[in-house]
């Protein structure tokens, strides 16, 4: 069995644990690394500020360590462009209320549209490759690119929209959307976006909240085969956006709005407007993301111009190696912080691969096709992808040139032991697994992969430049090679500016800076290797504490969702001081009866985790109720196996599948 990092019974509190190096499935080529940017940043370092780094584990102690001095020289080594430049780099480093670069102004766009960090985005060089699900496709040069989100700006404008406005997107990963995006932001307006799949109630929740002056919409989508109308939920949700001035419909996939504006015809109205750049202050609000939403209305995270440009210039080019020559794909919605985070691959120069449509259809070769197609050189998706690939037993790199992919991102969830082998055994060896962790909380991973470090099995290959993370234990202390508490001691730049409706700051502090004040409780469970790599146990609000040893519920999931028996699966533990149950509800495939696999389950779960750790049932169920964004509801139906009223403990609207709820819902009543 391969290595797998446990926190079984004997050693989940013990400084032993992690002192086992594991495999190391891929290793830096030295060629490569030299030619790396994050090796020619150790130059200019060295050049331009006298500071010698020798390797990735001495540039991150200096990136936490000088925290100013690191963001200072981050913004000269890629050039951002200052409209009024900073009087420092951080003037205040306090969590929450640190003030990064006070005096500055700049526009995100700007820098996604123009000459930076190395990447001329001549009219010719291509910037953008759509393709959806059934067939239909697009290329953009940055010159069209560029053209159209004048007209757009222009289009914008003159309904209107400037600097300080909302403007919502109820629509798909498409060009359409991203050149939308970037008009808004080049008039200082504040964009949020939700997927055309999102129910009415979803979508108000978060529209509603921060109240837009125009909607753009598409009028249909397609997805997994089929074609869906979004013109009810389009005038249903302009019923509830009182403040609304205009909606703009996108027709992509036929049929007419009352009272709309045609995106096409704006578009052809203002052909040729001037492109210009309204500058703005550095934490000037560029987008809204939401929380989840599952314990009532979702939060608003504000995120600034200035953090979000240059975290992700630093992300994207340090930690991805992201240029001009590359193509960046990431398998995302646009109500997902990955749409954000790839779209930022503009900033860098190199060419985004936006797919809309499902990665099921017509099977899970789908992703893996587009890969070969439009030859992707950084390829993103989800540890559940990765899974269900795993499952089926595919061999992407036999049956598709994937010559170049040299790199695999995974985020989302905690990516298996079992997903680190199927990605090095059937992509290749010599592609970069990049695990990495973060959220939408600062629009970036935290903890992740750099092009001069290895990856070890079952590991996140480090923690990112300018990300102070700690693993924490009970007493608050941080701890090497033991499970704590994922902890951000020093403030990053793109934290949340402030929460939407928050004027006091009260929802912020209590979302981060309660449990350890000062410091940012992130609500993971980590642990830091002495090497600097990581591993993610998952939500700490949903850790498994059986006879007072703690277990992160990915542990558990690696062992139950192994079997090919087992599609899916949510583990609850509702015990307390010895009382309730520790419960696992599994999906299973077709043709399976619990009786056919329950023994098993048990058998390996008592040896893989601890016999504490073998549930005291095992329920089937038809599907484990998830989010809008996918990920497992283990918090909101922990509490209402506890006895926490359903319409307290979530709501219906933030999942992708409520009906999911109705088998957990009839367990707690004892129907």
């Amino acid at each position: 069995m391969p290595y797998a990092p446990t926190m079984s019974a004997d050693s989940a509190d013990s400084a032993d644990v992690g002192q086992v190096v594991p495999e190391v499935l891929w290793r830096p080529d030295p060629d490569r690394v030299e030619a790396s940017r994050i090796a020619d940043f150790r130059r200019w370092l060295r050049a331009e500020r006298g500071v010698n780094l020798a390797d990735y584990d001495e540039l991150w102690a200096y990136s936490v360590q000088q925290l100013p001095e690191f963001w200072a020289a981050l913004t000269d080594y890629f050039g951002v462009r200052w409209h009024e430049r900073p009087t420092e780099p951080l003037a205040e480093a306090r969590m929450p209320g640190a003030r990064w670069f006070p005096g500055g102004t700049l526009n995100y766009a700007e820098h996604a549209l123009r000459p930076i960090a190395g990447a001329e985005k001549a009219d010719d060089e291509l910037a953008v490759v759509f393709q959806r699900e059934d067939g239909v496709e697009r290329r953009l040069t940055y010159g069209t690119l560029r053209a159209e989100v004048a007209a757009a700006r222009a289009a914008l404008r003159e309904l209107g929209v400037g600097k300080g406005d909302r403007v919502v997107a109820l629509a798909p990963n498409c060009p359409q959307t991203l050149v939308a995006f970037l008009a808004a932001a080049s008039l200082g307006a504040t964009w949020s976006s939700c997927s055309p799949d999102f129910g009415v109630r979803a979508v108000s929740d978060r529209f509603a909240q921060i109240e837009p002056k125009v909607l753009i919409a598409v009028n249909g989508y397609v997805y997994n085969g089929r074609s869906f109308d979004v013109r009810p939920t389009i005038e249903q949700l302009r019923g509830e956006l009182p403040g609304l001035k205009a909606t703009i419909v996108v027709d992509y996939e036929g049929g007419r709005v009352p009272d709309s504006l045609d995106w096409d015809t704006l578009l052809a109205r203002y052909a040729g407007a001037e492109l210009a750049f309204e500058p703005v202050d550095f934490d000037h609000p560029l987008w809204v993301l939401y929380s989840s939403g599952t314990t009532g209305l979702p939060k608003g995270i504000v995120q600034g111009h200035g953090g979000i440009t240059v975290e992700h210039l630093k992300a994207l080019t340090l930690q991805c190696d992201l240029g001009p020559g590359e193509r960046f794909f990431w398998f995302t919605t646009t109500g997902w912080m990955m749409w954000n985070f790839l779209i930022s691959g503009l900033l860098v120069g190199t060419t985004l691969v936006l797919y809309d449509g499902s990665p099921g259809h017509p099977d899970l070769r789908t992703l893996w096709r587009l890969a070969e197609q439009h030859r992707v050189t950084y390829f993103g998706t989800s540890a559940p992808f990765v899974q269900s690939c795993l499952k089926q037993k595919l061999r992407p790199a036999a049956e598709f040139d994937l010559s170049s992919l040299r790199a695999l991102g995974s985020t989302g969830a905690p990516l298996t032991v079992e997903g680190f082998r199927w990605i090095a055994d059937e992509i290749g060896s010599r592609v970069q697994i990049c695990s990495v962790s973060g959220g939408t909380d600062l629009c970036t991973a935290f903890v992740g992969s750099a092009p001069d470090v290895p990856v070890w099995l079952g590991e996140l290959s480090c923690r990112a430049l300018g990300a102070a993370v700690e693993a924490f234990d009970d007493e608050g202390r941080p701890v090497t090679d033991q499970v704590g508490e994922l902890v951000v001691t020093k403030p990053m730049p793109s934290m949340p500016v402030f929460f939407w409706n928050d004027p006091d700051g009260s929802r912020l502090r209590e979302a981060y800076f309660e449990d350890f004040p000062g410091l940012w409780r992130h609500g993971d469970w980590i642990k830091i290797t002495d090497r600097g790599s990581a591993v993610i146990y998952g939500r700490s609000d949903s850790t498994l504490n059986r006879g007072g040893v703690r277990m992160g519920t990915s542990e558990f999931y690696r062992v139950v969702e192994g079997f090919d028996e087992v599609l899916d699966s949510l583990v609850i533990d509702t015990s307390a001081n010895e009382e309730g149950e520790l419960l696992c509800f599994v999906v299973l495939a077709e043709g399976t009866t619990l009786d056919d696999v329950e023994p098993r389950l048990r058998t390996e779960l008592r040896k893989a985790l601890s016999p504490r750790h073998v549930p005291d049932r095992f329920i089937p169920v038809a599907a484990v109720p998830r989010t809008l964004n996918g990920k497992k509801c283990e918090v909101p139906v922990k509490k209402i196996l506890k006895g926490v009223d359903p319409d307290r403990a979530v709501s219906r609207d933030a999942l992708a599948n409520p009906e999911a709820l109705q088998p957990f819902l009839a367990y707690a009543s004892g129907k």
